[in-house]
Formats: structure tokens, C-alpha cells, sequence
């Protein structure tokens, strides 16, 4: 060997590994999502903590059930449908949730929906919304190959049938029944139900537990349909399991907070940004990471700074709106 090839070799950069990145955003980012935790607990609690920690803790909880949830819905949402701009919002999920509500006051009075216990309500309202998901999505992905402009077409049709379904009823009703009904569509993390939190975190458990099942085929299903037949992937079963994840995990964080249409395509969004790796190892863990520092360090910076003058649904739901017309213009121009 000449010291032509030796000094070569030397000077030949070594390159990192592809999963040194996603590890690294996995150990910030835990950081950050501790460092949120603790700002959220301790600032302003003047030591006060037999008040704190049960207030708190509560809504801290929520708020991470539903980053979590967010996260993981949208992703395995975009995996299946092989597209990174859907979420399952567009599905018209929340157009659903308030249809059923209305509903309940149209044919009950308002006075049975207080009435009603608010696990058994927040059940109910979970097993409708998947059963209607389930139809709609083995259509939609099981019964043969849908186009995504027929995919976005059915989500806003159906969104606007239940929209206007309730809005006739909504119309029909006693100005004093709708007042009534008009608390429940604008829920927030300010006003989170306590007494959803242990049926929510069964439900999400439950629905992580049965996605557990699915997890070494999501890189596989990512490469569409017939690549994962080829492969040996039971495509059907599969796909089916994961949507009732999907449907799961959206009615949980629907019904504790309302409607967030866009914060899982930014969550997730952010998360291949920082990755650039499609696996769902690291997508996975890094999106639901994203979700718990937006949804906690945003409401303590809003409780704390701001001091509750403006809404963080209404912040993410402007920021994920930029996002997916960024994302929608980016791939028209390619």
C-alpha cells in the first residue's frame, strides 16, 4: 500500500450511523418533556401541594393521554393510508362526537344528558364512534383501492352531513336545552372531566396493548398494499386492528378535550423532520414525546405568562393549519 492510499483512507470520513439521529432527538426531547412536567407542577404552586398536586396531576394526566393518543393515531393513520397530510380528524370524527350529543338532548332532553353518568356517557360515545370508523374504513381501504381524492371526498362529506344533521336538530331544540348542549361542544384543557381520566387511560392502555400485536409490520405496510402481501403480511387483519386502534385512541382524545383537527399532523410532522427516518421505532416514541411538550409546555407557558388570555387549541389549530397547507403546496409543485 503506497502513503497515497494510506493518507486516503485516513482522511476518509467516518459516518454516523442513520439511528445516531433519532436517538439523540429521543434523549433531548425527553428532556424537554421532563423539564415541561415539572414547570407545569411547581410554577406558581406557592406550596400549596395538598391543592396542587390533585389539580394538577389531574389535568397533567389528561394532557398527556391525549398527546399520546394524537400521536399515535395520526401515525399509524398516515401509515396506512400511505399518505403523510391525512390525519384521522379529517375522517370527521368531531363532527360525530357533537352529533352525538345532540342527539342524546334532541331525544332525551338536556336533563338526561347531565343525568347520565359521564363514564357510561364517555363509553357510549367511544363504542359509537368506532363501530361508525370500522364501517367506514373497511370501505374505504378493504373493499379494494381507494384513491385519496376519494378518501378526503368521503371524510368531508361525511364531516358535513353530521355537521348539518346537527345543526337541524340543534334548530329544533328549546333555547334552554341547546344552552345546555352548547357547554359540551367547546371543551378545552381548561375544563378537562376528572372523572373521564381512569375510563381514558383504560381505553388508551387497552388500545396500545392490542396495537402491540401489529407493531413489526408497520415499517412493512408503509411500502403499500402489495408489497406487504408479497411479504407474507396478513394485510386484512392487520389493517383492520390498526384502524380500530385508530378509533380508539381519536374517541378518547375527542371526548376529553374536543376536536383538534391538526395537532396530530403537526406533531407528527415535526417528528420525520427531526428523525429522517421513516421507521416506527423512532417516529413512534419521538411523535408522542412532540405531543406531551406541545400540550405541556404550551398550557404552562399559556396558564402562567399569558395568564389564560387565549386558548392553546386555537394556537395549535392555526399552527397545524399552516402546516398542512405548507405540506399540501409542497407536494402539488412536485
Amino acid at each position: 500500500m503506497t502513503r497515497a492510499d494510506s493518507s486516503t483512507q485516513t482522511s476518509t470520513p467516518v459516518r454516523p450511523k442513520a439511528s445516531a439521529r433519532p436517538r439523540r432527538a429521543l434523549v433531548v426531547l425527553s428532556g424537554l418533556a421532563l423539564i415541561s412536567i415539572v414547570c407545569f407542577m411547581t410554577i406558581g404552586a406557592n406550596s400549596n401541594w395538598s391543592f396542587i398536586l390533585p389539580f394538577r396531576g389531574a389535568k397533567l394526566m389528561a394532557l398527556i393521554l391525549v398527546g399520546y393518543a394524537v400521536a399515535v393515531s395520526t401515525v399509524l393513520f398516515q401509515t396506512v393510508t400511505a399518505n403523510r397530510i391525512l390525519t384521522p380528524s379529517i375522517m370527521g370524527f368531531d363532527a360525530l362526537y357533537i352529533l352525538i350529543q345532540t342527539v342524546i338532548v334532541f331525544f332525551f332532553t338536556s336533563q338526561a344528558l347531565t343525568a347520565l353518568d359521564s363514564r357510561l356517557q364517555f363509553v357510549i360515545e367511544v363504542a359509537v364512534m368506532a363501530v361508525f370508523s370500522g364501517i367506514l374504513f373497511q370501505w374505504l381501504f378493504l373493499s379494494g383501492n381507494r384513491s385519496l381524492h376519494l378518501l378526503v371526498l368521503v371524510g368531508i362529506v361525511c364531516g358535513v352531513f353530521f355537521r348539518s344533521l346537527s345543526g337541524l336538530m340543534q334548530r329544533m331544540l328549546d333555547p334552554n336545552e341547546f344552552l345546555v348542549l352548547q357547554d359540551t361542544f367547546f371543551a378545552s384543557f381548561n375544563t378537562i372531566d376528572r372523572t373521564l381520566l381512569g375510563v381514558s387511560a383504560a381505553i388508551v392502555g387497552l388500545a396500545s396493548l392490542i396495537g402491540l400485536k401489529v407493531m413489526p409490520y408497520l415499517d412493512v405496510l408503509k411500502l403499500g398494499r402489495p408489497v406487504a402481501v408479497n411479504l407474507g403480511v396478513p394485510y386484512k387483519a392487520t389493517v383492520s386492528i390498526i384502524l380500530v386502534v385508530v378509533a380508539m385512541l381519536v374517541s378518547v382524545s375527542t371526548a376529553l378535550v374536543g376536536p383538534i383537527t391538526f395537532f396530530g399532523l403537526l406533531v407528527v410532522s415535526l417528528a420525520h423532520a427531526i428523525a429522517r427516518d421513516g421507521r416506527h421505532r423512532h417516529i413512534l416514541p419521538i411523535s408522542i414525546l412532540l405531543g406531551i411538550i406541545c400540550l405541556v409546555g404550551g398550557q404552562t407557558i399559556l396558564e402562567r405568562l399569558f395568564e389564560f388570555n387565549t386558548a392553546l387549541a386555537i394556537i395549535i389549530e392555526f399552527i397545524g393549519g399552516v402546516v398542512f397547507i405548507i405540506m399540501v403546496l409542497r407536494g402539488a409543485m412536485r
